[in-house]
């Protein structure tokens, strides 16, 4: 039976000699038994690609899992350290732990480079010490390692690597990341953490004490609706990429910023209160933005 990250941490499992095979099984079994907003890995992308995101999205499962699920800030640091030293170990052909085993393959397949798998680490090691942003710059930085490498990387295994896309893969990678964090505004506060730029907070003559202690009022919805404003433009610039890349691999781009968008326009729907009720897309909603993205991209082709 394979173990999740915070257990397979404190488990024998750790000091096991792992098979490129298990190591391949491992990583599959982590990407297909957890649940998320869309499936690592469409019916639309080629097979052959499959394992690679498996392997890409184990990474960044552990990563993520390493920083916020140990229940202790130093812990988590010295985990994240340690994932690093993992990372650095592959790129010098001495893969052990299997994510690494399985992952290095892939790196090999598609030449990809340390840089966008180093940044999502410091992305993981800065949640453990930064909880407020002061302002948007601020904020878009810290997606500049959060989110925009998993873009570039997704890219890369599809074979683009020009400045152009990566440009566009950012501002849309960029927007799903600020999508989650206002979905998940109570979700964070939870764990001290606060996305929203204070400088926005400030200039609706709201204030983060008052967030603390879940007081919607007319000032919060408009910073909700600014905010919201902001991540909308950033889908609506990188939604482009999808008619630059192959049909297949452009359905789930297509499907990722409207599913991106369709959180927004929830929380527009529910009056901007994410401080009552965390807003969801459901299943059917899900289904019906992957059939209007297959048909979008069908008549756009048939266009074209």
């Amino acid at each position: 039976m394979y173990l999740l990250p915070k257990a397979f941490v404190l488990s024998p499992e750790r000091d096991r000699v792992w098979s490129p095979e298990d190591s391949l099984s491992y990583t599959r079994w982590l990407a297909t038994s957890h649940y998320e907003n869309f499936h690592v890995v469409s019916f639309l992308l080629p097979k052959r690609l499959h394992q690679d995101f498996y392997n890409v999205y184990a990474f960044c499962r552990w990563a993520d899992d390493l920083g916020d699920e140990m229940g202790d800030t130093a812990e988590s640091l010295r985990l994240l350290g340690w994932w690093r030293e993992q990372l650095q170990a592959m790129y010098g052909g001495r893969a052990s732990h299997p994510v690494f085993v399985a992952l290095s393959g892939t790196v090999r397949r598609h030449d990809l480079p340390v840089q966008p798998f180093d940044d999502l680490i410091q992305a993981f090691q800065q949640d453990q010490t930064v909880t407020r942003y002061r302002d948007w710059d601020g904020v878009l930085e810290y997606c500049r390692y959060s989110a925009n490498p998993v873009g570039r990387l997704l890219l890369m295994l599809c074979g683009y690597r020009d400045a152009a896309r990566f440009e566009l893969s950012d501002a849309t990678c960029t927007a799903l990341q600020l999508a989650n964090h206002w979905q998940d505004v109570s979700v964070d506060l939870v764990k001290d953490r606060v996305y929203i730029p204070l400088h926005i907070i400030e200039k609706h003559g709201y204030s983060v004490e008052r967030l603390y202690r879940r007081e919607f009022t007319p000032q919060f919805a408009a910073v909700m609706r600014e905010i919201v404003d902001g991540a909308r433009a950033l889908f609506l610039k990188g939604l482009p990429l999808a008619s630059r890349v192959d049909r297949r691999l452009a359905v789930d781009l297509d499907l990722f910023s409207r599913g991106g968008m369709r959180v927004l326009d929830k929380i527009e729907q529910q009056g901007y209160n994410v401080l009552a009720r965390r807003p969801v897309v459901s299943k059917v909603e899900r289904a019906g933005l992957l059939l209007a993205s297959i048909l979008r991209r069908g008549f756009q082709r048939a266009a074209a």
